[in-house]
């Protein structure tokens, strides 16, 4: 039997992703799932960005240009501007959600061998994203005790090393919330800088920062414009996961130039996506307020919840819409998995996303899960009084 390439057999499973057949069987079985595991807003998605599809009377779906439609681009360089982020629709390539800007990037700075350097807990995927590349990634762990802070920039700095190509960051951060501020920002830019390295920036949650707390992008580093890499996607800012859109931004023309081989490849991103991501930038700042405002309710109501539960630790987040929480299990994978399996409460239970995968670092975060408040708030309060009864019964 032909065998599997060693590359495949590595490429880890998403941590969020993998327990969906225990979902699926929990459902068969009649139980109703409040899925507190995956980042899906259920926030509905800006009409203007649907009436562009439904009212469009394209007889050919033809093919675009690789780097995306030249009036999205030029649309999309306006709202950055707006966001103090001076770009135009040449540092611009539209791809196929931030997945694909992530993978781009990764092609275009690093070669196999190289590394990277990421604060930990990260994004699950950037995991499979280096994999694919053949980059190792260099973790250092931020501190559940101050929210997931930058951790001291000479621990970043030790680690950096002849094959170090960049650091990466979430900014938010998926799945700590955490928001990195001015400063942190400023030091991550003049250590790459000094080093000569990228600062590849994930920003895809933008829009979601609580409490009065301003974003900063890694694009507005003055000085920098040559070692910063941003990634975008309308997934989370419009609710709109499923069109796949996203970008890379990039004031390197060396850059964009080498992300537009990765692009030529894979022809050009969705047509359709593209006619609903471009509508949608015209969607009224009143959207915005009004989903932050619901975020901020829903974020209280899950860390005043936690907070309450006997053993349970949660930091809390500043922007996007997840929290690391410490459960008093010892494995909590095993925990998700029982919860899907064998536990209900009124015919009722929940899924949430076991953290140690979103850690580079082995047997790290075995305790810990990440929660998606994506929910309503009755859905949320409920869900929050199912774990509640769940940590009862797992502990007796």
């Amino acid at each position: 039997m032909p065998s599997i390439s060693q590359k495949g057999q590595n490429m880890p499973q998403s941590p969020i992703r993998k327990l969906v057949p225990y979902a699926e069987a929990a459902i068969r079985e009649g139980r109703t799932i409040y899925q507190l595991n995956i980042g899906q807003p259920d926030i509905k998605t800006p009409q203007i960005a649907l009436n562009a599809i439904k009212n469009n009377n394209i007889e050919v779906l033809s093919y675009s240009h690789s780097a995306g439609f030249l009036s999205y681009r030029e649309k999309l360089a306006g709202y950055y501007k707006k966001h103090d982020i001076p770009v135009s629709s040449e540092d611009i390539i539209i791809t196929t959600g931030g997945s694909e800007a992530l993978n781009f990037t990764m092609g275009s700075i690093t070669d196999p061998g190289d590394e990277i350097i990421i604060p930990e807990p990260f994004y699950a995927n950037y995991n499979a994203f280096a994999e694919t590349s053949g980059v190792k990634i260099l973790p250092i762990q931020a501190s559940f005790e101050n929210n997931f802070a930058l951790p001291p920039v000479s621990e970043f700095e030790s680690l950096i090393t002849e094959r170090t190509k960049a650091i990466l960051l979430c900014n938010p951060g998926n799945p700590t919330g955490y928001l990195y501020t001015k400063d942190e920002i400023q030091q991550i830019a003049d250590l790459a800088i000094k080093h000569d390295i990228f600062v590849v920036a994930d920003e895809v949650y933008r829009e979601f920062a609580y409490d009065g707390v301003k974003h900063h992008s890694i694009m507005s580093i003055a000085g920098l414009e040559d070692h910063a890499i941003m990634v975008d996607s309308v997934s989370k800012r419009y609710s709109m996961c499923g069109a796949r859109i996203g970008c890379l931004v990039s004031k390197n023309k060396d850059v964009i130039a080498a992300a537009m081989k990765f692009a030529q490849a894979r022809l050009s991103p969705p047509t359709f996506a593209q006619i609903a991501s471009e509508a949608a930038l015209d969607t009224p700042q009143e959207y915005f307020d009004e989903v932050n405002k619901e975020y901020t309710l829903r974020r209280d109501i899950l860390i005043e919840g936690l907070e309450k539960i006997e053993g349970v630790k949660v930091a809390k987040p500043k922007g996007a819409f997840y929290c690391i929480a410490e459960l008093p299990v010892e494995n909590a994978e095993d925990f998700a998995k029982w919860l899907l399996e064998n536990f209900q409460h009124n015919n009722e239970t929940i899924m949430v996303a076991p953290a140690a995968g979103f850690y580079s670092t082995p047997n790290t975060g075995l305790n810990q899960v990440r929660i998606a408040y994506v929910l309503k708030r009755d859905n949320l309060e409920r869900a929050i009084e199912i774990l509640e009864e769940a940590l009862k019964q797992y502990n007796k």
